[in-house]
C-alpha cells in the first residue's frame, strides 16, 4: 500500500529575524500514495519528488530482470520481439537498443498545437511515478534523466493529437521521451531548442535505450490522465463557483430558500446535492433580501433556481466519480507487459483507457449541464417577471438595450458546449492492423473536457454580471453576509449598468474572476476569519 507523502524539514539555514519558510513538502515517488493535488503540487514544484533506497532497488532489480529475459530464448513481448502486429518477429539481443529506439522514433506522429507546459510537467510527474514501481524494466539511470529534466524545466514539445487511447498514449508519449535518446525539441527558458542544443548546455550525452525501455516509456495513459488532473481542478473550481452565482441569481430574482432545507435533502440523499443544498442554504442565511419576500404569493420558482442542488449536485457526483477514478488510475502500472520477475511477466492491456475516457466524457457532460443551467438562469432575470428588477436589468430601455445581448452570448456557449458533448468514448477506430481493434479515444475525451469547461466558466462570468445588476435594484437590502461581501467586491471591479455601453470588458472582468477562483478564495476567506456559515459537512468528500 503506498503510503501519504511527508514534510521533510528545510535545508535552509533560517534567516535571522525573519520568519522561517514552510517546510518543502516531499513525495516519494513509486511509495507514496499519489492525488491531483499532489501531481499539481509536483508539476508547479511546491513540492519535491525523491526516490528512496527501496524504490531504487525495486527498479534496478526489474530491470536486471528484463535484461536476463532479453538474453534467453524464451520470447517476450516487446522485449525480445517486435511491436503490435510484429510481435511474432524475434529480436536478437545485440539488437534490443535499436529496437528500442526505432519504437521512439517511428511513433513520434502527433500533429496540432503543442500542449502547455503544465500538462507536459503532469504527464511527465505521473510517467515517474509508474515507471518508479518497479514493474517496467525501466533503467534507474532512465528514470533519473526524465526526473533531471522535469526539475530543470527542460521540457519536450508535444503536440496535442495523435493518440487513440489505446495501447497508452502512443504518440504524445513518443514526443514526450524522444529527447532522451537526443531527438527533438524542448522548451527551456521560454525559448524552443533541439535537444542536442540543451544536452550540450549541461554537458550530457543521450541515453542508450535497453531492453524493453522503449515501450515502457510509451505504453501507458500519462497524456490523458495529465489532462484528467486539470480537469479536475478546473472543474472544482467552476462547481465551487457556481454555486455561489446561483445564489447570487436567487438573491436578485428574490427566489425562495425554502428547497435548499436539509431536512428535505435528507429525503433524497445523493452527497452532491445535499453538499450544493446546504452550500446555498448557508450563504442565503441571514439575506434581509429573503426575508422580504417571505410572504409573497409566489408558489414554486423555476427549475433553474428550484432544482439548483438536484442540477448542481449531480455533476459534483460525476466530479467526485472523476477524481476517485483518475486517482486510482495515476497510481497504477499501466505498462504492458508488467514485469514481476524473471520467469513470471504478464502481457495484458493494463495500457487501454477505456477506465478513464468514459469518465471523460461524463464530466464533459456534467459540466456542460453547469453552463446550460446557468443561461437559463441568465435568460430569467431578463424576462422582468421579478418585482422590483426591471425587464433586461436596465430602467429605461428602448433607447437602451440594456442586458439583452450578453445572454446571445452564453446562449451560444452552451449551445456549442451540447455538441461537445457526443462521447469520445463511443467511437472506436481499429489501429495497428487490428491487433488494436478497440481503442478508447480517451484523449480526445479530456481535451474536450476541458473545451467545455472554459466555455463554461465564461457562461458563469456571464450570470455573475447579470446576478450583480438585478441584486442592484434590492438596494438597500442586504444579502447574507458573504454574499454581501462578494456582491460588494464583484462591485468594486464591475460598475453597475445604467445606460447602454461596450461592455466586453465588463463580461472579461467576471469571467476572470471565475477562472481566477477570487471569489470562491474570498468566500473560504470569510468563513474561516470570522465564522460565518459557508462549509458544508461534505466539503472533505469533494477536496482532492
Amino acid at each position: 500500500m503506498k503510503t501519504k507523502p511527508k514534510a521533510l524539514e528545510t535545508r535552509t539555514r533560517k534567516p535571522e529575524n525573519r520568519l522561517s519558510p514552510k517546510p518543502m513538502q516531499t513525495f516519494h515517488y513509486g511509495q507514496d500514495h499519489l492525488s491531483a493535488s499532489w501531481a499539481l503540487k509536483l508539476a508547479r514544484k511546491e513540492a519535491t519528488g525523491v526516490f528512496s533506497k527501496e524504490t531504487i532497488q525495486k527498479v534496478k532489480a526489474s530491470a536486471e530482470a528484463v535484461n536476463k529475459i532479453a538474453q534467453g530464448e524464451k520470447a517476450v513481448y516487446g522485449i525480445n520481439t517486435g511491436f503490435g502486429p510484429l510481435c511474432t518477429s524475434i529480436i536478437s539481443p545485440e539488437q534490443t537498443t535499436t529496437l528500442q529506439e526505432n519504437l521512439l522514433k517511428s511513433h513520434v506522429v502527433g500533429v496540432g498545437e503543442p500542449v502547455d507546459a503544465e500538462i507536459t510537467k503532469l504527464m511527465m510527474v505521473l510517467k515517474i511515478h509508474a515507471l518508479a514501481q518497479g514493474f517496467s524494466g525501466i533503467q534507474f539511470e532512465t528514470l533519473e534523466r526524465i526526473h533531471w529534466m522535469l526539475e530543470n524545466d527542460i521540457l519536450p514539445i508535444v503536440p496535442s493529437q495523435g493518440s487513440v487511447g489505446a495501447s497508452g498514449d502512443l504518440a504524445p508519449l513518443s514526443h514526450l521521451f524522444l529527447p532522451l535518446i537526443g531527438f527533438g525539441k524542448v522548451l527551456y527558458r521560454g525559448t524552443v531548442l533541439t535537444t542536442a542544443e540543451v544536452l550540450r548546455q549541461f554537458e550530457k550525452t543521450p541515453l542508450s535505450l535497453g531492453p524493453k525501455e522503449g515501450l515502457a516509456l510509451i505504453n501507458g495513459t500519462q497524456f490523458m490522465s495529465a489532462h484528467g488532473i486539470r480537469i479536475v481542478e478546473k472543474f472544482h473550481n467552476l462547481l465551487e463557483n457556481a454555486s455561489l452565482t446561483g445564489a447570487l441569481m436567487i438573491e436578485g430574482l428574490m427566489g425562495s430558500a425554502n428547497p435548499f432545507s436539509a431536512e428535505l435533502h435528507a429525503l433524497r440523499p445523493f452527497a452532491g446535492n445535499q453538499h450544493v443544498a446546504h452550500t446555498i442554504a448557508n450563504l442565503l442565511k441571514g439575506s434581509e433580501i429573503v426575508v422580504s419576500h417571505l410572504n409573497c404569493t409566489r408558489v414554486q420558482d423555476p427549475y433553474s433556481l428550484r432544482c439548483i442542488p438536484q442540477v448542481h449536485g449531480a455533476s459534483w457526483n460525476a466530479w467526485l466519480h472523476l477524481k476517485e477514478t483518475l486517482e486510482i488510475e495515476i497510481n497504477s502500472v499501466t505498462d504492458n507487459p508488467v514485469v514481476f520477475n524473471e520467469n513470471h511477466t504478464v502481457s495484458g492491456g493494463h495500457f487501454h483507457g477505456q477506465p478513464i475516457a468514459m469518465t471523460f466524457d461524463y464530466a464533459c457532460l456534467a459540466a456542460s449541464e453547469i453552463g446550460n443551467i446557468s443561461d437559463r438562469r441568465i435568460y430569467l432575470s431578463i424576462e422582468g417577471d421579478t418585482p422590483g428588477v426591471p425587464k433586461l436589468l436596465l430602467k429605461e430601455t428602448g433607447l437602451n438595450s440594456g442586458l439583452m445581448i450578453p445572454q446571445y452570448t452564453s446562449a451560444a456557449l452552451a449551445s456549442e458546449n451540447k455538441g461537445l458533448c457526443f462521447p469520445a468514448s463511443a467511437d472506436s477506430i481499429p489501429t495497428s492492423l487490428g491487433q488494436e481493434d478497440h481503442v478508447s479515444m480517451g484523449s480526445i475525451g479530456s481535451r474536450k473536457a476541458l473545451r467545455v469547461i472554459e466555455n463554461v466558466e465564461k457562461i458563469l462570468g456571464i450570470e455573475l454580471f447579470y446576478a450583480v445588476q438585478a441584486i442592484d435594484f434590492h438596494q438597500p437590502l442586504q444579502s447574507g453576509p458573504i454574499l454581501q461581501k462578494i456582491y460588494e467586491f464583484v462591485r468594486s471591479c464591475i460598475k453597475p449598468i445604467t445606460e447602454d455601453r461596450i461592455m466586453s470588458d465588463d463580461m472579461e472582468e467576471a469571467i476572470q474572476l471565475i477562472r481566477e477562483g477570487r471569489l470562491v478564495q474570498l468566500a473560504n476567506q470569510l468563513a474561516t476569519n470570522s465564522g460565518l456559515p459557508y462549509h458544508t459537512p461534505w466539503t472533505e468528500v469533494f477536496n482532492y
